[in-house]
């Protein structure tokens, strides 16, 4: 990453990078998104105690997330800590009411919309969105909670008149993407970017010729290898978590700006389109 997009707080690019990160440097990161407040009048030298590693690890995570050095990570803490700070919406709790769950969970959704749009990149966003519109036939492929998004997502293409097929099943994505060939363009949707069934297929429709887009919250997963681009999405899930619900809507709302973008980009195309598929499904309605 040569460019640091200083719309993006330095929690956030963490998060994206997280699992590329050796041990010791995630030790730094860990130390940083604890403390975010403090670290902002801490030295090299304070940072790489508190994290119990050498200076040269902190200037090389630094250096990882995208910054100059030390003070560039510094410059970009302070001038998003006071941001991140009023974003707080705390832990939920089981001794919440309802209504205070409610209002966590509707704050820490509507935090990952924000941090979301934070992370696109517009040009990135047009770049797939052209090769989806010039696209002979469109692929979307995602596993598990992911399949669910990538069916949406080929719904969503299939009103707006494209040639696009789904699957969430690993057998029938690897067949798929033996097929892809120049022309087409896959869509391969994961939140860890390292699920092996998507990933070892998205390299056979990239080795075929295939545009690939990836949709995935990690910068430097092994998936973003094989993508010809990488529209990030944010949000924190743990492992007994997975399929949260916010990393759903992180991706839906990607997805529904690229679809949106595409819709007007072919104005009457799409209108045809949506009245066409629109009165097909007419009578099904009472």
């Amino acid at each position: 990453m040569s460019r640091v997009n200083y719309q993006v707080s330095p929690d956030v690019m963490i998060t994206c990078i997280y699992q590329s990160l050796t041990k010791s440097e995630q030790k730094v990161a860990d130390v940083v998104q604890n403390q975010l407040k403090e670290a902002v009048y801490w030295s090299v030298s304070d940072l790489a105690e508190h994290a119990e590693v050498g200076e040269t690890t902190v200037i090389r995570f630094c250096r990882k997330l995208g910054y100059k050095g030390y003070q560039d990570f510094k410059l970009a803490v302070a001038q998003h800590g006071t941001e991140t700070n009023k974003q707080e919406y705390g832990e939920v709790h089981e001794s919440d009411s309802v209504f205070v769950l409610s209002q966590k969970v509707t704050a820490e959704n509507s935090q990952t919309l924000q941090t979301t749009l934070s992370l696109v990149n517009p040009l990135v966003m047009e770049e797939a969105a052209q090769q989806i519109i010039r696209a002979n036939k469109l692929y979307t492929f995602g596993v598990g909670a992911s399949g669910v998004i990538a069916q949406l997502t080929q719904y969503s293409f299939m009103r707006l008149g494209f040639h696009a097929e789904t699957a969430s099943d690993s057998h029938v994505i690897a067949m798929n993407c033996a097929l892809a060939k120049p022309g087409d363009v896959v869509i391969g949707i994961s939140t860890s970017g390292s699920t092996k069934d998507l990933v070892d297929a998205i390299e056979i429709a990239k080795a075929n010729g295939a545009y690939i887009i990836c949709i995935t919250n990690h910068i430097k997963s092994p998936i973003t290898r094989f993508g010809d681009v990488v529209l990030l999405t944010s949000a924190k899930e743990s492992p007994l978590h997975g399929g949260a619900f916010s990393s759903l809507i992180s991706q839906m709302h990607v997805l529904d700006m690229i679809t949106r973008y595409i819709e007007l980009q072919r104005k009457e195309k799409s209108r045809e389109a949506l009245q066409k598929t629109a009165k097909a499904v007419s009578d099904k309605l009472y």
